[in-house]
């Protein structure tokens, strides 16, 4: 799988742009070939709102970027704020027994690496942090993103609440020591709420 995240900051209204999402880009995205699914999450408190399309290759995201960019500028015409854009593989999706509900909260971590260890980390997250996160009470689901080109990734995890995340966070200081260990750097996190999943 392939993704395309879409990050507006200074967003004026968290609550129209989820209109947006729902009744024009998700209907828009539906018909384009490889679409697999589209999320939304947002920090009302910042201005901060992403946009996440799931598509089944590289091939089918590349080839809805027309579409997408026509999107995201009528969406920034009405909304305002500065838009950066992400493109992923996908290497990790899991989730949990717990469906998200209204109070569900997204932790997004920045991460990098020498591309030539991607597999090899990619394996330790699988058979080391991914299960840890799932033992935690409120695990929802954990999804991690690579750009194999550069090493750059983002690994995104959310809890029912904000009192699994706290936990979550006070536990994920060990996998970072673990993972430093291994040439992980980190870069910037942020938690932002579910806003909407198609």
């Amino acid at each position: 799988m392939h993704v395309r995240v879409s990050t507006s900051t200074g967003t004026a209204n968290i609550d129209e742009a989820v209109q947006i999402v729902k009744e024009r880009i998700l209907p828009a995205v539906r018909e384009q070939r490889g679409f697999v699914t589209l999320s939304a999450s947002g920090d009302r408190s910042t201005g901060r709102f992403t946009v996440m399309t799931v598509w089944e290759t590289a091939a089918d995201r590349d080839a809805s970027e027309g579409l997408a960019e026509k999107l995201r500028s009528e969406g920034m015409e009405t909304l305002g704020g500065e838009m950066h854009v992400e493109r992923f593989e996908q290497v990790v999706f899991e989730r949990g027994e717990i469906p998200p509900g209204p109070a569900a909260k997204l932790h997004i971590r920045e991460v990098k690496m020498d591309p030539a260890t991607v597999d090899d980390n990619l394996i330790f997250f699988k058979e080391t942090v991914v299960p840890d996160m799932k033992a935690m009470p409120g695990f929802i689901g954990v999804r991690s993103l690579i750009d194999r080109k550069t090493g750059e990734g983002r690994v995104g995890s959310v809890w029912a609440d904000e009192e699994s995340l706290k936990r979550q966070l006070e536990k994920s200081a060990q996998r970072r020591a673990m993972a430093g260990e291994r040439g992980i750097e980190f870069g910037d996190d942020y938690v932002s709420d579910i806003l909407f999943t198609s």
